[in-house]
């Protein structure tokens, strides 16, 4: 058969279409890749990534797979509507479908509900047969043991770095976190480690991007990854969790000896308060700056990622989460909004409280929207603050002043930093 992938391309001004982050990627795609690749040689398989191209919706073939995160779910039904008008089959996935299938089964043929590793395969099959079903679940959590490689061939457009997963499911429970909220999402799993060297020696990128919920969730599998990484000559960029990174210096060690330049770290907040509330176990506010110096102490950035809008959030949260960055030393600081994503206990408490101002899902972006009603501050200052927080943190003066002094630089951080700013 003749299949399409599509990734949709979240709809922008004009003038922000002209900025040079919507031609070149800081982050790689993945997912689109794992679909290609657990498609067998038998098919045909192309792939469009719509801010590279235009969709031909002309195209004369069999199945059109689209895959949407929730902001990116309209665009998504838009092409799928226009597909389906002639007479072309159209599969929806991703996390927005995953959450609200029934809504997703309006503009689709059917909706693949979860991981797809287990259920493509079906899937194509019963297609060849005229048997499509109209939703396909998983019974069970994927073994990654059997998943192949990423099919990259597919990828459009220049990125520097290639995705690549080791681990999928995160045990934290987050309230507000799309991961422990899908099918299976909060069952921690790992690849084989030779299967994932397999996959790394046959990548071309010099740096790799891990979309591992948190590679520090068994430091004893991630050791044994980092320390066979050592021979391959890669940098990387991976997610994890403060209270292992402060503690565990071998595992500092090996990661710096396999290629780590940044650690991605979930911070949320400055406040213990909406720590334990939002349910973070990981996170003590009072080990923010001590985990800090001793990452920087073996030589690797951190990437910082900090949330406004919590219930305990006031209006004075964002001067002094500045204040506190400061002090932190950060190499790379990322405020959102706080945005409650269908399927997540977030949304579910929001709706109940009535709460929820927007189902808009285009904004959904985590920046320039606020699409619920805060409890102590308005939406407005909401929004204002953020933006006043980024303004006075990531200025691009101010970013260039701070990796250049920063003793970990890398190529990375230079080249995120200079696309967002572009």
């Amino acid at each position: 058969m003749r299949i399409l992938f599509i990734k949709p391309k979240l709809k922008r001004s004009p003038a922000y279409n002209k900025k040079l982050s919507t031609k070149l990627d800081v982050y790689p795609e993945l997912t689109i890749p794992q679909l290609a690749g657990i498609t067998t040689n038998e098919h045909n398989v192309k792939a469009i990534f719509e801010r590279y191209h235009n969709i031909n919706f002309n195209w004369d073939g069999d199945l059109v797979g689209v895959s949407c995160v929730t902001p990116l779910a309209p665009r998504a039904y838009e092409i799928a509507d226009k597909f389906r008008k002639r007479g072309v089959k159209v599969v929806l996935g991703g996390w927005h479908p995953t959450a609200l299938p029934e809504e997703a089964k309006q503009h689709a043929d059917s909706v693949v509900i979860g991981e797809a590793e287990d259920i493509w395969p079906k899937l194509l099959k019963d297609l060849e047969k005229g048997q499509l079903k109209p939703f396909y679940r998983n019974k069970k959590p994927v073994d990654l043991e059997f998943i192949p490689n990423a099919n990259r061939g597919v990828n459009e457009g220049f990125c520097f770095m290639a995705g690549v997963q080791a681990t999928r499911g995160c045990p934290m429970g987050c309230d507000f976190c799309g991961v422990t909220s899908s099918p299976y999402g909060h069952i921690f799993r790992k690849r084989p480690i030779e299967n994932v060297i397999e996959e790394i020696e046959n990548i071309k990128h010099k740096y790799l991007y891990f979309y591992d919920p948190s590679l520090t969730i068994n430091p004893t599998y991630t050791k044994r990854l980092f320390k066979a990484m050592q021979c391959l000559d890669k940098k990387f960029t991976c997610f994890g969790n403060i209270n292992v990174l402060k503690k565990d210096e071998e595992l500092l060690k090996v990661a710096r000896d396999a290629g780590c330049q940044n650690w991605y770290i979930g911070f949320e907040s400055i406040s213990q308060e909406t720590i334990d509330r939002l349910g973070k176990k990981s996170n003590r506010v009072e080990n923010y700056i001590p985990a800090v110096k001793k990452i920087h102490e073996y030589g690797m950035s951190i990437i910082g990622s900090f949330v406004f809008g919590f219930d305990t959030d006031g209006p004075d949260i964002f001067k002094r989460t500045v204040d506190m960055i400061y002090d932190l030393e950060i190499d790379i600081v990322e405020f959102t909004i706080l945005t409650p994503y269908p399927g997540t206990p977030l949304f579910e408490r929001l709706e109940k409280e009535k709460r929820i101002l927007i189902k808009d899902w285009s904004k959904y972006t985590e920046r320039g929207n606020v699409v619920f009603e805060p409890k102590r501050m308005t939406a407005e200052e909401l929004l204002n603050g953020t933006e006043w927080a980024n303004n006075e943190i990531n200025t691009l003066s101010g970013l260039l002043r701070r990796i250049f002094n920063s003793k970990n630089f890398t190529f990375h951080n230079f080249v995120s930093n200079i696309i967002q700013f572009s």
